[in-house]
């Protein structure tokens, strides 16, 4: 009787600790199920790997030494959406978790996770569900949710509808692709949806979106 052998996912690690990456590689490869196909300890490294080695996941820091895993995680899904990314980080601030989100980042894991969740964390999001830690990020999806559901927001111009609905996909850590299928439009025409959203919001970039919010709701 044969058995189906289960192709292990690829996975690249993205943090600039080099003891943080023995460490996961370490326990990753005790668990079984999960190769560690390459490491980056840089964003621009972490774009130029995720595009040469196309790894299913990646799990990535948010702060890097050269500038944002969301800038990163942004470059990365618009060269290739079917990469999968999980931000391990420290950061469990408000503006983190939505940016994060805003660039499509299908999770987001703080690192005490232990090891048996972080690597469930990971077999889940390389199935094309999100983790999207209800402690960090219910203040964020809340806020963007409530958009989704044509709540006024005072000061600023009144979204439309399908404006709406393209950010309450962007709640669900959908990323721009996977909007795009949902809702019938194309990648290009998501892209105006969002940009057409940060000008209402009187923002220029994804990550101030979270500072928007942040105000809001202070």
């Amino acid at each position: 009787m044969s058995t189906v052998k289960i192709k292990p996912i690829r996975l690249l690690l993205v943090d600039d600790h080099e003891v943080v990456r023995i460490g996961l590689k370490t326990v990753l490869s005790q668990q079984g199920g999960v190769t560690v196909v390459g490491e980056s300890a840089t964003m621009a490294s972490a774009v130029q790997d995720a595009l040469r080695l196309k790894p299913d996941v990646i799990l990535m820091d948010v702060r890097l030494p050269d500038g944002s895993g969301v800038d990163a995680c942004r470059d990365i899904l618009a060269a290739d959406a079917r990469i999968r990314i999980i931000f391990l980080t420290s950061y469990a601030d408000d503006d983190s978790v939505l940016a994060a989100v805003l660039a499509g980042a299908q999770g987001y894991v703080l690192k005490e996770i232990d090891s048996t969740a972080l690597i469930r964390a990971i077999h889940l999001v390389a199935e094309g569900q999100s983790i999207l830690d209800p402690t960090v990020t219910e203040r964020a999806l809340c806020w963007l949710r409530g958009l989704g559901n044509g709540r006024q927001l005072p000061g600023i111009e009144q979204l439309s509808v399908q404006e709406e609905r393209v950010l309450a996909l962007v709640a669900e850590g959908k990323t721009n692709k996977e909007i795009a299928t949902a809702l019938g439009l194309s990648d290009k025409t998501v892209k105006n949806y969002l940009a057409n959203v940060f000008q209402k919001l009187r923002i220029t970039r994804r990550a101030q979106a979270a500072a928007f919010f942040v105000r809001r709701q202070s």
